[in-house]
């Protein structure tokens, strides 16, 4: 059952999400069903999309839910919830000892920019190669209210442009090297409010020509 199916037909806890980003979740995270991944999802709700993911990946994966409200009765097999700030970076740090590496995180919670960027600091680095990281319900990236305005630095919109140049580090002749936030990012992909950020170990970018010549044979 898809992401879509699962979300129009269940019938227990709520989960409350923009119909757009099913699609979006399948593409990127459709290769994890059945391997023993790790999810850190910041932002519990009311319990339905920890619940969701438990039911997509299979029963080999672990989902690590985070709320700054305690919310440890939505607690089951599969399914751990830690109450903490998401932008503590004492707590996030906890967490990665606790279960490990993240292969993925999905950043759905406060929805405020300095929340957002702090989490971004300290779990980006910890996502191993062959992970992806998610922000979404990135419209408030253009609102004050959520500390964010159009073209702001402040705005994790703006930040993630700036990590593009950073992902081709290696062909700016050393002007400028990857900050520890942007090592071994291979992908970034922009959507009506989220951002998705893929990483590898690395790409094998020498030029080559197919079929080989004779003479250099």
């Amino acid at each position: 059952m898809d992401l879509n199916t699962y979300f129009l037909l269940h019938s227990d806890r709520n989960i409350l999400k923009n119909p757009h980003y099913f699609p979006i979740y399948e593409r990127h995270l459709h290769s994890y069903i059945g391997h023993p991944v790790t999810m850190f999802e910041i932002g519990t709700g009311d319990g339905g999309s920890c619940r969701m993911w438990k039911h997509y990946f299979g029963p080999a994966a672990r989902i690590v839910t985070v709320d700054i409200v305690d919310k440890r009765h939505f607690a089951e097999s599969q399914i751990f919830v830690r109450t903490g700030d998401q932008a503590d970076p004492r707590f996030l740090g906890e967490l990665v000892k606790e279960f490990g590496q993240p292969t993925i995180v999905l950043d759905d919670g406060s929805h405020q920019m300095e929340h957002i960027n702090a989490t971004f600091d300290v779990l980006m680095p910890m996502v191993p190669s062959g992970g992806t990281y998610l922000v979404e319900d990135l419209d408030g990236a253009y609102w004050q209210e959520r500390g964010g305005g159009l073209r702001d630095p402040r705005s994790f919109v703006e930040r993630s442009k700036g990590l593009i140049d950073e992902m081709n580090s290696i062909f700016t002749r050393g002007k400028l090297k990857p900050s520890t936030c942007g090592e071994n990012i291979v992908s970034i992909s922009f959507y009506q409010m989220i951002v998705v950020f893929e990483k590898a170990s690395h790409l094998n970018i020498k030029l080559t020509r197919a079929p080989t010549p004779l003479d250099a044979a």
